[in-house]
């Protein structure tokens, strides 16, 4: 999951980087390889980044990436069958808790960009898709180049994106997995508590590390 998170962090930071308006107008791989890059740009070149200030990621996560992800959609599909037996309330809190797990994951990868370099494959999808995969590649200064796909569906706001794929693994069905056990021990409340005390945990975390910087400076 470390892994995980070191690399899809800048990629869902870029979304951050156009107006909604212009993510509309722009073809799925085209806006994810522009965002893509400058993100990875911004994140090498921002000193407070870099230095793992989480506190200025988190806001940055807050104000940027939320608009651009589809983040129900997402933990529906996590869920599976048992999203239709949540209630409207449990669906709210189950996609509030999945969504927060998301943003501190991600958050806490992204001052770790260094030197990584992103190849696009071409898209293959017609003009009327409304959901389409976009493939592309991590390439490190050492090691192997690491598979990291995209899939994004066409709303009436843009295109949003609701999985994505690292090293053949869909983002979407390894919770769903996790998802899945928990709710047949303790139901839908039982997996809210669970994702919902992660959360409380590395909210702590996260405080105790922006202590730590400052006693530092």
């Amino acid at each position: 999951m470390k892994l995980l998170a070191k690399i899809l962090a800048p990629i869902f930071v870029a979304f951050a980087l156009l107006p909604a308006a212009a993510q509309a107008q722009e073809a799925p791989d085209v806006l994810v390889k522009r965002i893509s890059e400058e993100v990875v740009n911004t994140a090498k070149a921002d000193k407070q980044i870099q230095g793992g200030n989480q506190q200025r990621v988190l806001a940055l996560v807050e104000e940027k990436i939320i608009p651009h992800v589809d983040f129900q959609h997402m933990t529906a599909l996590a869920a599976g069958r048992y999203w239709r037996q949540a209630t409207p309330q449990q669906q709210q809190q189950l996609t509030k808790e999945f969504r927060d797990l998301l943003i501190h994951t991600y958050s806490g990868a992204i001052s770790q960009v260094r030197d990584q370099e992103l190849v696009f494959k071409p898209m293959r999808a017609a003009p009327a898709d409304t959901e389409v995969e976009v493939r592309s590649e991590v390439q490190q200064a050492r090691g192997e180049p690491i598979q990291l796909n995209y899939r994004l569906e066409k709303t009436p706001a843009g295109w949003k994106i609701y999985d994505v794929n690292v090293l053949g693994a869909w983002l979407v069905e390894t919770y769903k997995g996790n998802f899945s056990s928990e709710i047949g021990k303790s139901g839908i409340d039982g997996l809210i508590k669970v994702l919902a005390e992660r959360n409380a945990k590395l909210r702590a975390n996260s405080g105790k590390a922006r202590v730590a910087s400052r006693q530092a400076s």
